[in-house]
Parts: C-alpha cells; structure tokens; sequence
C-alpha cells in the first residue's frame, strides 16, 4: 500500500512538471520583428516601420503578470513626433483581436473585397491599402489579453483582466508603456474602438485622464455601443426600428414610392415617425386609442415590408433575431446581423429560430487567412502559437458600477479639446446607429458638448469599410477629424 501511494505521489508530480514544462513552451515569448516598407497612400510616398512585439503588463504590486500582443506602424523620417499624432486601435466582443480595424481599414495592407464589400471565392488575397491612415497618423494595433496573442504568464489567473474596468486598466496600462518607451508623450494621442471598443474607448477617454494624467485629443467610435446610457425595452424597439427600414429599402422590400427615394431621405422621415406616434403608442402600451393604433400598425408595416397582421402579432415590438428572419421568409433567405445586406439560407423558413450570420461567416475566413500569411510572410513575426481571433474571455465581469458614457462625458469637461467622433452604418444591427445617436444625446443631458460629438454615416454594415464607397468616405472623415482635433 505505502509502496502505491509512493507511486501515485510520483505520477502526481511527474504530471505537474510536464505541465509545467508545456505552459513554458506554450508561452515562451517569440522574437520581436521589426521590418521596413514603402508605399503609397493618398498619392503620398510613405516609408513606415512595423513593430510587432510583446508589451509586459505588470500587476499593482509590479508582478509581470501578462504579455499584451501589439503592431506598431511608425511613419520614418518624421523629425519632430510632437507633430505627428499617434492612434491607439483595437476592437471589440469583447474577446476579439485588433484584426478587424487593422486589417480592412486603418493598415497599410487590407483584405481584398468586391467594390461592394462582399467576399470572394478563396484563396483570398490582401491588397494594398491606398486609403491607410498611415499618412496622417502613426497607429499601434492592440490585442487585449485573451485574444491575438496576448495572454497571462503561466500560473496566473486566466481572467484577471475579464472585465470593463480590468480592461480598460490593462489597456491603459498598455497605452502608458508604449507612451514612455518610444517617447510620445508630447504627441497627439487618439484612440480608435470599434463595436465593444467603442466601451473601451469610452472608458479609456476618462481613465487615462485620472490614472495616468493623460490628455487625449480625440477618440473615433465605429459602430458605437449605448456606452451605458439607460433605455428601457420600449425604447430599444424604437430605436432599431430605422435599422429596419434601411434593410427593407437596401433588400427592395419597401412600397415603390419609397423605394424609389434615397435612403437618407427615407429614414428622415421613419426617425420623426419613430420619435413621436410609434414611442407614443409604445408607452400607451394596451391604452393607445384604437385609430391610434391602426395608424402606428399602418406605418410600422410600410416602412418595414412585414406584413401588418405580424406587426398587430407582436404587439408593435418587433424583436431584432425575428425580423432577420421574417422580412425574406417568402424567399427562403435572412438578412445579416452585423450587416444586413447579406442574406444567408437557414435549414428551414418557418418559426424563429435565426441559426447564422453570414455576413461574420464571410469576413471570419477573409480576415484571418489573410492576416496568418501577412504577418508570418511579410512582417516576418514567427510563432507556432494560435492567434486568437476570438478569444477565451468569460466569464466577463459586467460591473454595473462602471459607466463609461460618463467617463467620456468626464474625460470632455476636464479636457476641453478632446472631440468625438462617431462612425455608422446603416446595415448594422448588432450596434444600429440610431440608439448611438439617443445614448449620445442622453450622455450629455446639458448640450453643452454636442459641437464636439460628429457623426458620420454609411450606406454599409457594423464593418462598413469592406464596402469600398464606405472605405474612401471613411478614410476623409477620420483624416479630418484627426487634422481638425491636432490644430492649435
């Protein structure tokens, strides 16, 4: 018996070792890769530099706790960096890597679409990026722990930093050290979030202000979040209702005098509608008169292409999962999440149940074989680990005491320069820009900030840059924006 227990204890240990030696091969750290490259963006000769390496993140007690993966893309020869501004970019989720922004809109090489912005048959291509940021600003690409390549060092907690305030923490414990060790201090600073990013971004805003004294100029939000603000079920079948009648319109499904109008046209008229009998009657709930209620099912029908007995079927709430299915039901086809000019073939037409996206399942193949070929081939970054596109995140600590739309909102009156700037696109439904536009108007209830809160809207999806139109567009506004936020 003592000689079986010896045994076991030795199998024990034996196991605890290879463990140990496998997590130490796991996470030994790759080599920095640093390469040079040229190109040409907005008709201007740009020489850059791209980084990409590990930044170490330390514990308040100064423990190295974690390796945060980052991509720097540094113009060369800019003699005096105070001029030259320098953009933080990541994405969302959370749990998702910075592969989205980087590669399809902000980098110098992206992955190649249709004019429309819809996949091709693969093997998928990249492309050279003729509208990269890289003539305006220096950017750093951030994948936060749990995805790309950053993880914790091995033995620490796994979800240490799984949650808005955790994040925002490391990430600006990220922005701190990259500050320092390259010496951009004194350089415009802005941060660029896309989706859940837009959260991190928010929060960033007031946080690097409070925690390490410092001032950004400007955060761009693409495919904004409600940032915290308040709004109530009724509201939120409000709110995506507009969402609703640009996908009917894109997808042909409106009544032909509509149809025939420019959608920007169209959806001024369904926002004034919505703001005032559709909300009215949502309130009223069972007491809205019943000339009222005709009326409200009338219009909701109209500028939706369902049906007015499906519209009186869900008492006026439309839920967003249902009408994915619901508005091409006679065709057998549903409509995307994140971008709705997709359509996609589900196992059947009939109930509720909406199975896939297929506008993600387009974009997810594209992003990441063009992304694994591109920087093993071209940046020269070797590394037998898994890059997490999507990354092991939950449990994630939603801590309800964290408000990022007042963060932001701080962050504007300490900082009487720091500008926003909102990026949406119609098609998305997943963060639908007519709810950015209420929690916008609800962070600051005094309007005293709303000159320097800008949006910019397109005729695309949540990643409303595959589409080229909305890319060339994009790339202006944030030029602008980022030009206009550097003068003094």
């Amino acid at each position: 018996m003592l000689q079986r227990k010896i045994l076991f204890s030795l199998f024990l240990i034996m196991m605890v070792l290879s463990a140990s030696i496998v997590s130490a091969q796991e996470w030994e750290r790759p080599e920095k890769a640093v390469t040079s490259h040229f190109m040409r963006i907005g008709g201007s000769n740009v020489d850059y530099t791209v980084t990409c390496d590990m930044m170490p993140i330390h514990s308040y007690e100064g423990r190295h706790v974690a390796d945060m993966f980052y991509m720097a893309y540094i113009k060369d020869d800019v003699s005096d960096k105070t001029k030259r501004p320098l953009l933080f970019s990541f994405n969302g989720g959370p749990g998702t890597a910075s592969i989205w922004l980087h590669m399809g809109v902000l980098g110098p090489r992206k992955v190649h679409y249709d004019e429309d912005g819809f996949a091709l048959k693969p093997p998928f291509e990249l492309e050279d990026n003729e509208y990269s940021i890289l003539d305006v600003a220096d950017v750093v690409f951030i994948d936060p722990i749990g995805t790309g390549y950053s993880r914790m060092m091995p033995g620490e907690e796994e979800h240490m930093f799984h949650g808005t305030m955790e994040d925002i923490e490391s990430v600006g414990e990220f922005i701190r050290m990259f500050t320092s060790r390259n010496n951009r201090w004194l350089s415009p600073k802005f941060l660029i979030g896309e989706s859940y990013g837009t959260t991190r971004a928010s929060g960033l805003a007031g946080h690097l202000a409070d925690a390490h004294q410092m001032h950004i100029n400007g955060v761009i939000l693409v495919s904004s979040m409600s940032l915290n603000v308040d709004i109530g079920s009724d509201l939120n079948y409000a709110l995506i209702f507009p969402h609703y009648t640009a996908t009917a319109w894109y997808h042909n499904q409106l009544p032909s005098d509509l149809q025939n109008r420019p959608l920007r046209d169209v959806l001024d008229e369904v926002e004034e509608f919505v703001l005032g009998e559709y909300l009215d009657a949502l309130v009223k709930g069972g007491y809205v008169p019943q000339n009222e209620y005709n009326e409200v099912v009338r219009k909701l029908a109209r500028y939706s292409g369902l049906s007015e007995q499906y519209i009186i079927n869900t008492n006026l709430r439309i839920d967003r999962g249902r009408f994915r299915k619901e508005l091409m039901r006679d065709e057998r086809r549903t409509v995307g999440r994140l971008d709705s000019r997709y359509t996609g073939i589900d196992r059947d037409a009939a109930g509720e149940n909406y199975s896939y996206d297929q506008s993600l399942s387009d974009w997810e193949g594209t992003f990441s074989a063009t992304f694994h070929d591109y920087i093993r081939n071209e940046l020269n970054y070797k590394t037998d680990n898994k890059y997490a596109i999507w990354g092991r995140v939950r449990p994630w600590n939603r801590d309800q005491r964290v408000n990022v739309g007042e963060m932001l909102r701080h962050a504007m009156c300490e900082n009487r320069f720091l500008e926003v700037l909102v990026l949406e696109g119609y098609y998305d439904a997943a963060c639908d820009y007519f709810t950015a536009m209420y929690a916008f108007s609800h962070i600051d209830m005094t309007g005293e900030l709303k000159d320097r809160i800008k949006f910019e809207f397109y005729e695309s999806g949540h990643m409303m840059y595959a589409h080229r139109e909305s890319l060339i567009k994009m790339k202006d506004d944030m030029a602008e924006f980022i030009k206009n936020a550097c003068k003094k």
